[in-house]
């Protein structure tokens, strides 16, 4: 009996630490995914908008990163459901018609987000990649502050010191930002603009990122449905920028203008870039989502030098180094005794949406499902949700 007892208990250890390789090895698989889904979105997006010739309508590529996201959403859930297309319909319908004042609330964050997409564009048009990529982390203040503001969340003073320093880099890489532009820059491009459009972004992306946690706690439904439901009115609300802003040219041109191989590389990474982040990070931790922030912004500046002939001088490396710090501190652990709950960082994301832009956008653990983490939009994007 006693033999049957130690061999049992080697086989557990055993296993137990086969487990613990495999989850330390998908640890830094998880790592490199979220580096290179940071840092390829805002790299790509900066090449095809720089591109020469005729250039493809974004307010387009909006709508299509939204339609492939819920498309496959819905396969999801049609997944879940063992593939009966009547269980997934007669779901879809209780939770998404019939229980119509909880889609409702989804309106807010999904204007927000949709906003958010197309200001990234805009952004990313107009300024360096690498400047874009630095200036975007002041998404974690504004997240941080409206956490604090409409949550009552509590931040330890390494944070506090962190978003000082957040700010304090972002502002010493746009001192004197107009002599370092890229070589390939041209009238067309506006640096204040680009930074106008990265600010509201910034805020619309921390606000949406708290009131879409706001809606979530106590909320039982599943992050497939809520990304159905953000992407209905993502959809709605892109083709009504969409007609509002490029309407006469679309309807001229098609809605498929311009889109190459590069600019459907661009969508499916805003489209899919959240939902890939959203598997694999439930094997990370909020340090390793900082090394992968802080490692995609030396990735895009080093690719922006030789994609774009972009300038890196002292002030630059000083700033982006602040901010590096600063994001790494931010996802450090709170000292035992602190508060747990900490503002999450919107990204890219998404933004959710995955949407989309974004860059990898997080949502906030809401009754331990390891499945929101990371899953804002804009992708998304999403960033929506970057």
């Amino acid at each position: 009996m006693g033999g049957e007892k130690h061999k049992q208990e080697v086989e557990e250890k055993t296993a137990t630490r086969g487990q613990s390789e495999v989850n330390k090895r998908l640890k830094y698989v998880s790592l490199v995914v979220l580096v290179f889904q940071n840092a390829s979105l805002i790299l790509s997006i900066r090449y095809v908008r720089t591109l020469p010739g005729e250039r493809f309508f974004t307010t387009s590529a909006v709508v299509m990163a939204e339609i492939l996201k819920v498309l496959t959403c819905l396969l999801i859930i049609l997944l879940q459901k063992k593939f009966n297309v009547k269980e997934t319909v007669l779901f879809l319908l209780d939770s998404i018609v019939f229980q119509y004042k909880d889609t409702l609330k989804l309106s807010v964050p999904s204007l927000i987000y949709t906003l958010q997409n197309n200001l990234q564009y805009v952004a990313i048009s107009n300024l360096p990649a690498a400047s874009f990529q630095v200036t975007y982390q002041l998404k974690i203040l504004t997240t941080a502050l409206f956490s604090v503001m409409m949550l009552r969340k509590s931040l330890s003073k390494v944070q506090w010191v962190s978003l000082l320093l957040l700010f304090a880099g972002v502002a010493i890489v746009q001192v004197q930002q107009d002599g370092n532009k890229e070589a390939s820059d041209n009238s067309s491009q506006n640096y204040m603009v680009g930074l106008i459009a990265v600010v509201i972004s910034c805020l619309s992306s921390g606000f949406a990122g708290v009131y879409f946690e706001k809606i979530l706690k106590g909320s039982s439904a599943s992050v497939w449905v809520r990304n159905v439901q953000l992407g209905i009115f993502g959809m709605a609300l892109g083709m009504l920028g969409l007609w509002w802003n490029d309407g006469p040219a679309v309807a001229e041109r098609g809605f498929l203008f311009g889109y190459t191989d590069m600019v459907w590389c661009v969508i499916f990474n805003q489209a899919f870039g959240g939902l890939l982040v959203a598997v694999v990070v439930k094997y990370a931790d909020n340090i390793l989502k900082g090394f992968a922030t802080s490692f995609s912004i030396i990735v895009s500046t080093v690719m922006s030098i030789y994609l774009f002939s972009f300038h890196v001088d002292l002030l630059f490396t000083a700033g982006a180094g602040l901010v590096i710090g600063a994001v790494y501190m931010y996802s450090l652990p709170k000292a035992p005794g602190g508060s747990s709950s900490s503002p999450s960082s919107a990204s890219s994301s998404s933004s959710l949406s995955l949407s989309s832009s974004s860059s990898s956008s997080v949502l906030p653990r809401t009754g331990g499902d390891d499945e929101l983490e990371a899953f804002l939009p804009k992708c998304a994007g999403k960033e929506k949700g970057s």
